[in-house]
């Protein structure tokens, strides 16, 4: 059995009772980051056989775990933060179940893309998740007019070196739609920026942004 297991993306209280007792009774844990996630666990005072599963070796070990699981083994999968497969690993080995008819299950948990479109205020009703923006600044501008376009709310992460630029491509090409900046989702420093982009720009030329960063543009209303 596979059970893919959202870890908290901040705040470590975040933690179900299910994924608890999931991870206890887990015959080996394949983390993103096995020193990331063994710090999780001892926290949680499980101690579990580790195996790493990150973007470099993902096809290769996907393999290796699927016999293992075939023979019985029970394996937890979880990423540094959030739920496995949201721009994270788990989704080879995902798939890879399902072709060989594994049983799996997936729990449900913390996602900083729901905190952060919930947060922001904007209508949830129907939303676009668009993972990382693009790190080419042609590219990010495309993909941003593409949003700027949709009659549903988007969300992207972005890097904090990045979201000034971003911001800016934003006044541009929409300097009245409402955007959201969600920073440290569930961390001490949380912070919810909302506002034209020109408002939330100038917040973040002030305050140099660090952290993780969750960016939520409102939908275009006149599309739909």
């Amino acid at each position: 059995m596979l059970s893919v297991v959202p870890t908290p993306i901040g705040n470590r209280q975040d933690i179900t009772l299910r994924a608890i007792e999931v991870l206890r009774g887990a015959d080996l844990v394949a983390a993103e980051d096995t020193r990331h996630s063994g710090m999780l666990l001892q926290h949680l005072g499980i101690k579990k056989p580790f195996v790493s599963l990150h973007q470099h070796n993902e096809a290769a070990r996907t393999d290796e775990l699927v016999e293992k699981l075939a023979s019985g083994t029970r394996v937890a999968l979880i990423t540094d933060a959030g739920m496995p497969g949201i721009s994270d690993p788990g989704h080879r080995l995902v798939r890879a179940c399902v072709v060989r008819g594994i049983p799996l299950t997936v729990l449900p948990g913390p996602s900083a893309v729901v905190t952060a479109l919930v947060g922001s205020g904007f209508p949830s009703d129907r939303f676009f998740f668009g993972g990382f923006l693009p790190v080419k600044s042609g590219r990010r501008s495309a993909e941003i007019a593409l949003a700027a376009g949709r009659p549903e709310t988007s969300v992207y992460f972005e890097s904090p070196h990045r979201i000034v630029r971003t911001l800016e491509v934003l006044a541009t090409c929409c300097p009245a739609r409402p955007v959201c900046v969600a920073r440290e989702l569930t961390k001490t420093f949380e912070e919810f920026q909302r506002g034209s982009p020109a408002e939330v720009l100038a917040h973040f030329q002030c305050h140099p942004p660090k952290g993780e960063i969750t960016l939520v543009i409102a939908a275009d209303r006149n599309a739909e």
